[in-house]
């Protein structure tokens, strides 16, 4: 994933930061990760042909141009091998236990998308938290067993800036999917399912997303004020490529009512999570 190469080259290594992985470990964690993801969604997308022939017609694939039992075949495929080169890292490091983390989100993911995903916030969360925790997974591949009683402070602090990115990943994951659930009304309500906009209500919902996309706002333009006043090239990406959007979006979230245009703003959070990811280089330019 574009955040763990991120973390490793942009983050990590230009500030000299006692690290584990060497490029083929990093490369094994990133390929782990992704195969996983990947296996993730093929699981969801056969548990959502329903909903998905409803929501999306135009973009239904498993159970139109892939059969359900390929689709199958995929995703044990892709999870043998994210799990496998997950236990082949933890091997090559020494590191066993780790290899417990690969297995719990394979089975979170597979959970997620045969029973919680239309629960009301549950899904919503899980999901969130797993975007979260492969910037976290680095963190503890990278620095754990790096860590000594000298370093130890360091290794906190760099650690530290990860969870914050984590944080800032989990926040808007978790606006966003809630954003998809109101685009997807119509097909969850078809299918049975329960999620937060069909339990309380548009209006209610809107209010909720309004509030919780208005905290990390006003936390990150303090960050800018009161932090990255001394960078201008920072501070001038983070006013245009993150604090901009998030207006913009909390100007469209007060007026949206039609499919396309909670679509536009679901669109809005991708890109903020993006450029918020891609703002790790600055380690890298500083």
């Amino acid at each position: 994933m574009l955040a763990q190469g991120l973390i490793k080259y942009a983050f990590f290594e230009p500030l000299n930061v006692p690290t584990t992985l060497n490029t083929v470990e990093i490369c094994l964690l990133i390929i782990s990760t992704v195969c996983i993801a990947a296996a993730g969604n093929v699981i969801n997308d056969i548990y959502d042909t329903e909903a998905d022939a409803i929501n999306k017609p135009d973009k239904c694939i498993v159970g139109h141009a892939i059969p359900l039992n390929t689709a199958f075949t995929f995703y044990f495929i892709l999870n043998v091998l994210g799990v496998g080169l997950g236990y082949y890292l933890c091997y090559r490091i020494g590191k066993h236990a780790f290899f417990s983390v690969f297995v719990l989100t394979s089975a979170l993911l597979y959970v997620y998308s045969t029973h919680l995903k239309h629960i009301v916030l549950i899904g919503n969360i899980i999901v969130s938290l797993l975007v979260a925790s492969s910037i976290l997974i680095v963190g503890l591949f990278e620095l754990t067993p790096a860590l000594n009683t000298t370093n130890s402070a360091l290794q906190l602090y760099f650690f530290n800036i990860l969870f914050y990115y984590a944080l800032f990943a989990f926040i808007f994951n978790l606006l966003r999917e809630i954003v998809k659930d109101i685009e997807d009304m119509e097909g969850d309500k078809r299918t049975g399912g329960i999620t937060l906009p069909l339990a309380i209500g548009l209006p209610i919902t809107r209010g909720i997303v309004l509030i919780l996309h208005s905290i990390p706002t006003l936390a990150l333009m303090a960050y800018c004020v009161s932090s990255l006043y001394k960078n201008q090239l920072t501070l001038v990406y983070f006013l245009i490529f993150i604090i901009a959007p998030l207006i913009y979006g909390a100007l469209k979230l007060i007026a949206a009512n039609s499919k396309k245009e909670f679509k536009h703003i679901s669109t809005i959070y991708k890109l903020v999570l993006f450029f918020g990811v891609l703002s790790l280089l600055r380690f890298a330019v500083l």
